[in-house]
C-alpha cells in the first residue's frame, strides 16, 4: 500500500514538472514569434514577392478603360490643315486631357498638297511622325532633308533646341500622319534625328515595337530595332485583320499607363463598317482612343479586331508620371 502511494506521488510530481516545462517552452515561443515573423520576409527572395503581388494586380478585371471618342477630340479645319488633337494643343484646351504619362501630344493631321508647317522651333520635347498616307518633307537645322512615306517614322529629340519644317510638296495628294510628342526624363539633351521604316507586312497581325525607352533597348540594333527615346514610353503598332487578336506584354514591372489610338481611314468615322478593335469590353472605332488605367507589369493586354476591315492602331505603354 505504501509503495502504491509513493508511485502515485512520484507520477503526480513528474506530471506537474512536465506541465511547468511545457508552459515555459510556450512562453519562449510566443516571445520569439514576433521577431521571427518580422524576419521571414528577409528570408524570401524579393523578386518572388514582387512576382506574387504583380500577378494578382494584373487581373484584366482591374483595368479601367475610358474611351476617347474621335468626335470629342479637339478639332480644327484650317483649309490647308485638317486636324484632330487628343490632348490640349494650339487653340484647343481641355483640363481633363492635358497629358497621359509622358505623352503630351497625339495630333492626327492631314495637310493639303503644296502646303505645310513653316520653319518653327522646338526644345525639350521628343517628337515623332507616323506616316499613314502621302509624302511628308522634313527639313531641319541639323541639315536633315527627307521625304517620308507610308510606314516611315521620323523622330526628333529637340533637346536644347532645333528648328524644322514639315511640308507636303506633292501637287495632288494630301499627306496623312500622326504627330506625337512626349516629355523627356532628362533636360538639356543634345538634339538628335532618326528615321526608320516599319512595313505593313511587319505589322500585319502582330505588334511591332516602334519606339522604346533607351534604358530598355539594351543591345537591340539594326533596321528592325525600335527607335530609342529618353522617356519611360514604348509604342507598338499593328495592322490587325478582322477576327485576329494580339497580346501586349507590359514592358516593365509595377503600375503602368496604357493608351491606344485607332488610326482613321477618312476625315470622319464611318457611320457603318470600318475598322474596330476591342479592349476588354470597350470597342473603339476609327479615330477613337482609350485611356487604360490599372495595368500592372508583369501582365498582358489583349486587343481584338472586331470590324469589317484591318485596324491600324498604336499602343503606348508608359510610366505613371504625367508630362
Amino acid at each position: 500500500m505504501a509503495d502504491t502511494t509513493t508511485a502515485e506521488h512520484s507520477y503526480s510530481f513528474l506530471s506537474a514538472k512536465a506541465f511547468t516545462t511545457l508552459i515555459a517552452v510556450l512562453a519562449v515561443i510566443l516571445a520569439l514569434f514576433a521577431p521571427i515573423r518580422s524576419y521571414l520576409p528577409k528570408l524570401i527572395p524579393k523578386p518572388y514577392l514582387r512576382a506574387m503581388s504583380t500577378t494578382i494586380t494584373a487581373n484584366p478585371s482591374s483595368l479601367k478603360i475610358t474611351k476617347r471618342p474621335w468626335s470629342a477630340r479637339g478639332h480644327a479645319d484650317h483649309d490647308w490643315l485638317y486636324t484632330f488633337h487628343t490632348f490640349s494643343f494650339a487653340s484647343y484646351y481641355s483640363p481633363q486631357h492635358e497629358s497621359f504619362g509622358p505623352l503630351r501630344v497625339i495630333n492626327e493631321d492631314r495637310v493639303k498638297p503644296s502646303t505645310g508647317f513653316g520653319t518653327h522651333s522646338h526644345a525639350e520635347f521628343l517628337i515623332w511622325s507616323y506616316i499613314v498616307r502621302g509624302t511628308l518633307e522634313h527639313k531641319d537645322s541639323l541639315g536633315n532633308l527627307e521625304n517620308l512615306k507610308r510606314g516611315e517614322v521620323q523622330f526628333t529629340s529637340a533637346g536644347t533646341g532645333i528648328r524644322h519644317s514639315e511640308y507636303n510638296r506633292d501637287k495632288e495628294e494630301e499627306v496623312h500622319f500622326l504627330q506625337i510628342w512626349a516629355k523627356p526624363n532628362k533636360r538639356g539633351l543634345k538634339p538628335h534625328y532618326e528615321t526608320k521604316k516599319f512595313t505593313d507586312e511587319m505589322k500585319k497581325d502582330k505588334l511591332v515595337r516602334i519606339m522604346e525607352y533607351t534604358d530598355r533597348l539594351a543591345n537591340k540594333t539594326g533596321p528592325e530595332a525600335p527607335i530609342g527615346l529618353e522617356a519611360d514610353l514604348s509604342m507598338d503598332a499593328s495592322i490587325l485583320s478582322p477576327g485576329q487578336k494580339v497580346t501586349h506584354d507590359m514592358v516593365a514591372e509595377g503600375p503602368r499607363k496604357v493608351y491606344v489610338q485607332l488610326v482613321m481611314g477618312g476625315r470622319a468615322q464611318p457611320k457603318e463598317g470600318g475598322a474596330k478593335i476591342k479592349i476588354g469590353d470597350t470597342v473603339l472605332s476609327e479615330g477613337d482612343g482609350a485611356y487604360v488605367e490599372g495595368a500592372n507589369g508583369p501582365g498582358k493586354i489583349e486587343v481584338e479586331s472586331v470590324g469589317e476591315k484591318p485596324a491600324e492602331f498604336l499602343l503606348f505603354d508608359m510610366g505613371m508620371d504625367d508630362a
